[in-house]
Protein backbone atom coordinates (compact mmCIF):
# COMPACT_ATOMS: atom_id res chain seq x y z
CA UNK A 1 0.00 0.00 0.00
CA UNK A 2 1.53 3.46 -0.78
CA UNK A 3 1.07 5.28 2.49
CA UNK A 4 2.14 8.26 0.55
CA UNK A 5 -1.06 8.44 -1.56
CA UNK A 6 -3.23 7.57 1.58
CA UNK A 7 -1.76 10.59 3.44
CA UNK A 8 -2.56 12.99 0.41
CA UNK A 9 -6.23 11.28 0.31
CA UNK A 10 -6.90 11.82 3.60
CA UNK A 11 -5.82 15.53 3.39
CA UNK A 12 -8.04 15.96 0.57
CA UNK A 13 -10.90 14.32 2.61
CA UNK A 14 -10.06 16.94 5.15
CA UNK A 15 -10.18 19.61 2.93
CA UNK A 16 -13.89 18.15 1.51
CA UNK A 17 -14.99 17.74 4.90
CA UNK A 18 -14.47 21.31 5.35
CA UNK A 19 -15.67 23.02 2.33
CA UNK A 20 -12.52 24.65 1.68
CA UNK A 21 -10.29 23.17 -0.86
CA UNK A 22 -7.50 26.10 -0.35
CA UNK A 23 -3.57 25.04 0.04
CA UNK A 24 -3.34 26.03 3.56
CA UNK A 25 -6.43 23.17 4.55
CA UNK A 26 -4.35 20.88 2.40
CA UNK A 27 -1.71 21.19 4.18
CA UNK A 28 -4.00 20.83 7.56
CA UNK A 29 -4.91 18.00 6.37
CA UNK A 30 -1.92 16.26 5.65
CA UNK A 31 -0.83 16.78 8.83
CA UNK A 32 -3.74 14.98 10.37
CA UNK A 33 -3.61 12.61 8.24
CA UNK A 34 0.07 11.98 9.03
CA UNK A 35 -0.83 12.03 12.68
CA UNK A 36 -3.64 9.64 12.41
CA UNK A 37 -1.23 7.08 10.07
CA UNK A 38 1.95 7.38 12.92
CA UNK A 39 -0.51 6.59 15.20
CA UNK A 40 -2.07 3.97 12.98
CA UNK A 41 0.99 2.68 11.78
CA UNK A 42 1.08 -1.03 13.02
CA UNK A 43 -1.78 -1.60 10.92
CA UNK A 44 0.13 -0.26 7.30
CA UNK A 45 3.38 -2.37 6.59
CA UNK A 46 6.17 -0.31 5.65
CA UNK A 47 4.70 2.99 7.49
CA UNK A 48 7.58 3.24 9.61
CA UNK A 49 9.90 3.67 6.39
CA UNK A 50 7.50 6.35 4.94
CA UNK A 51 8.44 8.15 8.46
CA UNK A 52 11.61 7.92 8.17
CA UNK A 53 12.09 9.06 4.83
CA UNK A 54 9.61 11.75 5.61
CA UNK A 55 12.01 13.00 8.18
CA UNK A 56 14.52 12.61 6.66
CA UNK A 57 13.26 15.01 4.16
CA UNK A 58 12.68 17.42 6.26
CA UNK A 59 15.85 17.43 7.97
CA UNK A 60 17.35 17.60 4.25
CA UNK A 61 14.98 20.97 3.86
CA UNK A 62 16.14 22.58 7.45
CA UNK A 63 19.28 21.83 6.89
CA UNK A 64 18.79 23.64 3.21
CA UNK A 65 17.36 26.36 4.51
CA UNK A 66 19.83 27.15 7.67
CA UNK A 67 22.80 26.76 5.04
CA UNK A 68 20.67 29.42 2.46
CA UNK A 69 20.17 31.97 6.05
CA UNK A 70 23.81 31.14 6.74
CA UNK A 71 25.38 31.96 3.16
CA UNK A 72 23.50 34.65 2.52
CA UNK A 73 24.60 36.21 5.26
CA UNK A 74 28.03 35.10 4.54
CA UNK A 75 27.84 36.76 1.22
CA UNK A 76 25.91 39.59 1.65
CA UNK A 77 28.55 41.00 4.18
CA UNK A 78 31.31 39.98 1.51
CA UNK A 79 29.93 42.17 -0.54
CA UNK A 80 28.73 45.37 1.71
CA UNK A 81 32.54 45.09 3.67
CA UNK A 82 35.59 46.81 2.26
CA UNK A 83 37.52 43.81 2.53
CA UNK A 84 36.45 41.16 0.46
CA UNK A 85 37.58 38.13 1.74
CA UNK A 86 36.27 36.01 -1.53
CA UNK A 87 38.51 33.93 -2.61
CA UNK A 88 36.88 32.13 -5.66
CA UNK A 89 37.59 28.93 -7.18
CA UNK A 90 36.52 25.65 -8.63
CA UNK A 91 36.79 22.31 -6.83
CA UNK A 92 36.01 18.49 -7.59
CA UNK A 93 33.58 16.97 -5.22
CA UNK A 94 33.60 12.97 -5.64
CA UNK A 95 30.59 11.73 -5.38
CA UNK A 96 29.16 8.86 -3.46
CA UNK A 97 25.59 9.12 -5.03
CA UNK A 98 25.06 7.65 -8.29
CA UNK A 99 21.01 7.87 -9.00
CA UNK A 100 20.16 10.87 -11.36
CA UNK A 101 17.37 11.71 -9.04
CA UNK A 102 19.64 11.92 -6.35
CA UNK A 103 22.45 13.96 -8.17
CA UNK A 104 19.99 16.17 -9.05
CA UNK A 105 18.80 17.50 -5.75
CA UNK A 106 22.50 17.63 -4.60
CA UNK A 107 23.54 19.97 -7.48
CA UNK A 108 20.00 22.28 -6.99
CA UNK A 109 21.02 22.07 -3.35
CA UNK A 110 24.65 23.50 -4.40
CA UNK A 111 23.65 25.71 -6.68
CA UNK A 112 20.31 27.45 -4.76
CA UNK A 113 22.85 27.97 -2.11
CA UNK A 114 24.41 31.72 -2.58
CA UNK A 115 27.96 31.34 -2.82
CA UNK A 116 28.25 28.01 -4.61
CA UNK A 117 26.83 26.60 -8.16
CA UNK A 118 27.09 23.27 -9.46
CA UNK A 119 28.88 23.45 -12.90
CA UNK A 120 29.31 19.78 -14.10
CA UNK A 121 29.39 16.31 -13.59
CA UNK A 122 31.31 14.01 -15.05
CA UNK A 123 30.05 11.30 -17.92
CA UNK A 124 30.35 8.57 -15.14
CA UNK A 125 28.90 10.80 -12.32
CA UNK A 126 31.79 9.72 -10.02
CA UNK A 127 32.76 13.23 -9.85
CA UNK A 128 31.41 16.97 -9.58
CA UNK A 129 32.75 20.23 -10.37
CA UNK A 130 31.40 23.38 -7.70
CA UNK A 131 32.58 27.15 -7.95
CA UNK A 132 32.64 28.06 -4.62
CA UNK A 133 32.93 31.83 -3.33
CA UNK A 134 34.69 31.38 -0.79
CA UNK A 135 37.48 28.61 -1.67
CA UNK A 136 40.16 28.94 0.69
CA UNK A 137 40.57 25.27 1.67
CA UNK A 138 39.09 23.30 -1.19
CA UNK A 139 39.40 19.99 1.62
CA UNK A 140 37.02 21.72 3.83
CA UNK A 141 34.45 22.44 1.16
CA UNK A 142 34.76 18.63 -0.27
CA UNK A 143 33.90 17.49 3.46
CA UNK A 144 31.78 19.96 4.19
CA UNK A 145 29.60 18.46 0.88
CA UNK A 146 30.65 15.01 1.74
CA UNK A 147 29.58 14.51 5.04
CA UNK A 148 26.98 17.63 5.06
CA UNK A 149 24.67 17.59 1.93
CA UNK A 150 25.86 14.57 -0.23
CA UNK A 151 25.15 12.77 3.01
CA UNK A 152 21.89 14.14 4.05
CA UNK A 153 20.76 14.16 -0.43
CA UNK A 154 21.21 9.99 0.16
CA UNK A 155 19.82 9.33 3.37
CA UNK A 156 16.36 11.05 2.22
CA UNK A 157 16.61 8.85 -0.90
CA UNK A 158 17.19 5.81 0.99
Amino acid sequence: MNIFALNIALAVIWAALTGEITLMNLLVGFALGSAALYVTRPLFPGCDRYFTRATRWIMLIVTFLWELVVSSIQVVWDVLTPAHKARPGIISVPLDIQGEMEILVLTNYISLTPGTLSLDVTEDCKTLYIHAMFADDPDEIRRSIKQGVEQRVKEAFE
